[in-house]
C-alpha cells in the first residue's frame, strides 16, 4: 500500500512539474534572471507550493504519525552552519546555470529530456565525489 501511495503522489508530483514548466530549462533561466528578461510566471507556481507547505508544517508538528501510520520526525536543528551555506550557494549555481533541480530533473526523465538525465548523473557524481572527500577528510564542511 505505500509503495503505491508512493506511486501516485510521486506521478502527481511529476505531472505538476511539468505541467507548471518547472522542467523547461529555459522558462526556469528566465525566472531566475531578474537582472535582464525577467519572467515572472513560475513566481505562482512557488506560491502555489509554498503557502499550502506553511499550513502543512503548523499541522504537522501536532502529529506523530502520517495518514498511513508512519512515524513523523521532525528535525530539531534551528542553527544554520556552513556546510547549509555552502550547500546552498551550490544547489543556487546550479540551478540557474542548468535550469534544474533534483525535483523536475527526474520528472524531465520520463518524457525524455536529455538534458535531465546528464544533470541527474552530474548530480549523482558530485554526490558520490563529496561523500569520498569527507570520508578521507579532504572536505571539511
Amino acid at each position: 500500500m505505500h509503495r503505491l501511495v508512493s506511486l501516485i503522489t510521486g506521478s502527481l508530483f511529476g505531472t505538476g512539474l511539468y505541467l507548471s514548466q518547472m522542467t523547461d530549462t529555459f522558462k526556469v533561466q528566465g525566472w531566475l534572471n531578474i537582472f535582464g528578461d525577467w519572467d515572472p510566471t513560475l513566481t505562482f507556481v512557488m506560491g502555489g507550493a509554498i503557502i499550502p507547505m506553511f499550513f502543512a508544517w503548523k499541522v504537522v508538528k501536532h502529529q506523530n504519525k502520517t495518514v498511513l501510520g508512519k512515524n513523523i520526525e521532525l528535525s530539531s536543528r534551528k542553527n544554520i552552519e556552513s556546510s547549509l551555506i555552502i550547500g546552498s550557494i551550490l544547489f543556487g549555481l546550479g540551478w540557474g546555470l542548468a535550469g534544474l533541480c533534483p525535483g523536475p530533473a527526474i520528472a524531465s526523465l520520463s518524457f525524455g529530456g536529455v538534458n535531465g538525465f546528464i544533470f541527474l548523473l552530474s548530480m549523482l557524481v558530485g554526490i558520490w565525489l563529496v561523500s569520498k572527500l569527507e570520508s578521507h577528510k579532504y572536505l571539511e564542511i
